[in-house]
């Protein structure tokens, strides 16, 4: 008999600043080769291809990469979804940095970076968008 699944979402693997480098270079691509993935970062990073073969099998080992043997190829791909990765990892930093406060990280930004008007009218939509939420 199979284990029973909670319905739970499973968090994806923690990635370290380099593996989210390739990440970023599988989202975009969907799916690609070593070779496919070093020509990608050549010239952005210093990285030598052995660099590259070692991130990808270590992401492939932790499962946020699917891989599948073609002729005589591997082709890697996504097996974790990027904006579930993405909001992990900043739930993960707002709780370590901040103790999960989203006013101080965002009072600290505004203070110290340049925001820009357009981004201002962003982010007052999205306070809109959750004023909504909060009165259903």
């Amino acid at each position: 008999m199979p284990p029973e699944k909670n319905n739970l979402p499973t968090l994806p693997p923690r990635i370290s600043d380099a593996e989210w480098t390739v990440m970023k270079v599988l989202w975009e691509r969907g799916s690609s080769t070593l070779g496919e993935v070093v020509k990608e970062l050549d010239g952005r990073l210093h990285w030598k291809p052995r660099t590259v073969q070692s991130l990808i099998r270590r992401l492939t080992e932790k499962g946020a990469l699917a891989v599948e043997t073609v002729g005589r190829e591997f082709r890697y791909a996504p097996a974790v979804d990027q904006n579930h990765c993405q909001h992990e990892e900043s739930r993960s930093f707002l709780d370590r940095v901040f103790n999960g406060r989203l006013t101080p990280f965002v009072a600290g930004l505004m203070e110290r970076e340049e925001v820009s008007p357009a981004d201002l009218a962003a982010l007052r939509e999205i306070l809109a968008q959750a004023e909504k939420k909060l009165r259903k």
